[in-house]
């Protein structure tokens, strides 16, 4: 998957060998730094050729109108994407007056390294110019999480062999208007091929300067943006140090500020330049008020100097690795990519501070800088378990998101809230609704998370004052979207059910169906929750309840029915053949068959009219399966089995959320060498371009995944009703499987070997309680409990296949049958006659 040559096996570092300008945009994602606020992409501080000169604020964006072919009442009217914030990366290096360009340049010697133990990008190259100077060119960067404004950049330039005049132009340059002007091509141009993950395209001015001047080294750019009204600032002060005599030039003009050092550099006596930078944005605050808090925080990254906060920084990450590593014994490759997620993981989330987690952080454009789904259901399970701070801050987000959310749902006739499939300022941007407000399983998936937070930690503080409010809202809307019907049950009499329709699940190739499993398993424990929540809310804390009563205007019977509509939930099956339907006609359709469809028609939505693809039983990604896992409670053994074997041929992998959850239920249910085989890809999504897209940022859901695949996967752990329970799958060639979990304020240090799991809980926090297959324990504080392991679980061989399904009989008597998309095509043939007859041809 990985040119093992070019980036050696390394277990804490992502280490590049040599440069290769035809993968330059994958490299760009891999090599990116950031906190969860800022991102700045792996570019070269050159500033030349590159996929996406990108530097990310999340949250930083603009907006502008839908234009729908057809408009219709209540489609999202104002889309919004994030914007290229002004780059500080820029340092170029001219020895002679020659530029270092790494496309022509003799380069003798070049390593990149992103540490990930110190979070900190560094660079090493031997370049040797056409005059023979040998020049030893050193540099480093990092965002700091100690201080979420500020970016370090430092540039070290030695001439070996010879004294030669030196210039380093230091500058900040608006991209997003200004590229063309200064080099490079403007964003607006690229990404010409059709690709929905990509970001939208603008091509008007976006960023409109305010203030921008020059303070001796201290240079200062500031923007209103054009439609959204965002402001922001940036300010960079420079540092110098060197034995060599050098001259400083300064320049600002609107979107560029440069400061230019002159440098008379001696043989062997180095020159480093330090850039301190800093961003501020705001939704309202002028820029004049940005400037100012720029300025304070170069003040203090003055004062506690660079090698403080280099310190700062490592010391973050020992604490962040200390409680959220997870080990992989025996396989120094899957480390290595483990690490790498998990540090993404970091750089997308630490610093977001009730901001949402963008799909791809800060790392790239792709996606918009949208929030989605992915957040609750792939990043929140690591966050909880491992820094519940970043899982409430991410939660606040959807809590002040309700407004907006109360709004949607009262456009779409339904009560409570109705949360956005995508968004960045909490309006509905998907201007698909099919696959976009369809979805509304985005509510129970924020309410899912919440649980899960909540179950996690102990933060009955946070449920009671901002989390019921979620709660109460999604499940309001579930009571409006969903409607009852009455059949006849025989001797019984009446038999209710609760049914929701024009719905999509997650698997967007199936759009607009009812009664998706999927979301009505998920709706009817948001139903159930919110009741509960609710309820315990009246017995726990009076007080807090009547704030709440009067706030929300809760009737007193809502609970209940609540409670009745998820106890009537219908959850389709189907008896012939033994599976829940995915939803109320995907058996009536025909089967895609995967397993003969040509590598060159994936992924599917890239080459198939979305009609084509709905009429087809195809996935572009785990649904059912999902919902086994996140309430796989509610199944069976038996069951989880026969649903995983019948789907998972059919499911093409096309999203990066997938192979994850496939990993986990593999593992379960015993198809152990797939669950694998699963995680290899997951791991890899990236590292590996396995999806050719890694250039437009990283894939952080499938990051997140990577952990839950671990440790619920091959971990087995489960915590179902708020009960924490293990059931192992260690691959038979792991010999071994660390983590960390904190439950309830309670560390707990949990191993997994072929013969045996250990729970160790740190001196702090209470007793914890644990299930191990059945059997029940309890670790207190300081102890360490073994509990020995008999196996790993079922194992059966292989894979399911689509070729097992066919010959199926349906519950209308009909057949399973798969076939690839016939297209037909006119061909003029030439007859004795030499008349020309057009006929069908199968292709």
């Amino acid at each position: 998957m990985i040119d093992r040559d070019r980036f050696p096996v390394d277990e804490w570092r992502l280490v590049e060998t040599r440069f290769n300008v035809d993968d330059v945009g994958v490299t760009e994602t891999l090599f990116s730094v950031g906190n969860g606020y800022l991102g700045l992409r792996g570019n070269y501080p050159e500033g030349r050729f590159a996929h996406e000169q990108g530097t990310f604020i999340n949250g930083f964006h603009e907006t502008f109108p839908i234009r729908h072919a057809e408009q219709a009442y209540g489609f999202a009217e104002v889309g919004q994407t994030i914007i290229n914030a002004p780059d500080a990366k820029v340092m170029r290096v001219y020895v002679d007056d020659e530029p270092l360009s790494l496309d022509v340049a003799d380069v003798r010697e070049y390593e990149r390294v992103l540490d990930m133990r110190q979070g900190i990008l560094r660079r090493n190259l031997l370049w040797v110019t056409p005059s023979g100077k040998h020049v030893r060119i050193e540099d480093e960067r990092f965002v700091s999480f100690d201080e979420k404004h500020l970016a370090v950049l430092r540039l070290t330039v030695t001439v070996l062999n010879s004294d030669a005049p030196v210039t380093v132009s230091s500058q900040l340059l608006n991209r997003q208007d200004g590229e063309g002007i200064y080099g490079g091509s403007p964003m607006a141009s690229k990404g010409s091929d059709f690709d929905p993950r990509k970001t939208e395209k603008l091509t008007d001015r976006v960023l409109q300067p305010q203030e921008y001047w020059q303070d001796g080294d201290r240079s200062v750019l500031s923007y209103k943006v054009s439609q959204s009204q965002m402001t922001l600032a940036v300010a960079a002060d420079h540092l110098v140090d060197t034995d060599n005599p050098y001259t400083a030039r300064h320049l600002v003009e609107p979107d560029i500020a440069k400061n230019v050092f002159r440098v008379e550099a001696r043989a062997g006596v180095p020159t480093t330049i330090t850039k301190l930078t800093s961003y501020h944005t705001s939704r309202g605050v002028p820029a004049g008020e940005l400037i100012d808090r720029c300025r304070r925080t170069l003040d203090r990254a003055r004062d506690l100097g660079v090698e403080e906060l280099v310190t700062r920084q490592i010391d973050w990450y020992s604490a962040f690795w200390d409680r959220s590593d997870v080990r992989i014994g025996g396989h120094p490759d899957l480390q290595q990519a483990t690490r790498w997620c998990l540090f993404q993981l970091a750089q997308a989330a630490a610093r977001a501070d009730g901001q949402g987690v963008p799909a791809k952080g800060v790392t790239g454009s792709g996606y918009s800088g949208h929030y989605f789904w992915d957040t609750e259901v792939y990043v929140l399970p690591f966050l909880a378990y491992t820094t519940p701070l970043w899982a409430r801050n991410a939660l606040r987000m959807r809590s002040l998101m309700l407004p907006a959310a109360r709004k949607r749902a009262h456009q779409l006739n339904e009560a409570g809230a109705l949360f956005p499939w995508r968004t960045i300022n909490g309006e509905e941007a998907s201007a698909y609704y099919a696959a976009g407000t369809a979805q509304y399983h985005i509510n129970a998936d924020v309410a899912f998370a919440l649980a899960k937070y909540v179950r996690a930690t102990g933060d009955e503080e946070f449920l009671a004052g901002e989390g019921v409010d979620i709660a109460i809202d999604t499940a309001r809307l579930w009571s409006t979207l969903g409607f009852w019907r009455s059949s006849d049950a025989g001797e019984d009499g009446e038999r209710d059910s609760f049914h929701i329709h024009g719905v999509t699940g997650p698997d967007e190739y199936t759009t607009v169906v009812n009664d998706n499993l999927f979301t009505n398993v998920m709706a009817r424990f948001n139903l159930r929750f919110a009741a509960r929540t609710v309820r315990d809310l009246a017995e726990n804390d009076p007080e807090a309840y009547g704030r709440m009563v009067q706030r929300m205007n809760l009737d007193p019977s809502e609970p209940e029915r609540w409670d009745h509509a998820a106890e009537a939930m219908h959850i389709p099956f189907s008896p012939a053949l033994n599976i829940h339907p995915q939803d109320a006609v995907f058996l009536e359709r025909e089967i895609w068959d995967l397993e003969n469809t040509p590598p060159d028609q994936r992924p599917l939505l890239l080459h198939f009219h979305p009609l084509v693809i709905y009429r087809y039983q195809v996935l572009k990604q785990a649904d059912v399966v999902l919902a086994l896992f996140l309430q796989g409670n509610h199944f069976t053994d038996a069951e989880k089995l026969a649903d995983f074997e019948y789907y998972d041929p059919l499911t093409t992998g096309d999203s990066t959320l997938s192979a994850v959850v496939q990993s986990i239920l593999a593992a379960e249910v015993g198809y152990q060498d797939l669950a694998l085989e699963y995680f290899r890809q997951a791991t890899f999504v990236d590292l590996g371009d396995l999806h050719h897209n890694a250039a437009d940022g990283v894939h952080v859901a499938s990051a997140g995944g990577v952990w839950t695949a671990l440790v619920s996967g091959f971990g087995g752990m489960r915590d179902h009703f708020g009960r924490l329970t293990f059931d192992p799958r260690l691959p038979v060639d792991w010999p071994e499987l660390a983590y960390v979990l904190h439950w309830h304020g309670t560390r707990l240090d949990i191993t997994v070997t072929a013969t045996a799991m250990t729970v160790a809980a740190g001196g702090e926090g209470g007793p914890v309680e644990f299930g191990v297959r059945g059997a029940e324990y309890v670790v207190a504080p300081g102890e360490t409990v073994r509990v020995t392991l008999h196996g790993q679980g079922p194992v059966r061989p292989g894979r399911p296949s689509i070729r097992q399904l066919e010959g199926s009989v349906r519950e209308d008597g009909t057949l399973l049958s798969a076939s690839v998309p016939i297209v037909t095509a006119a061909i003029p043939i030439v007859t004795d006659e030499e008349q020309p007859l057009a006929v069908g041809l199968d292709v």
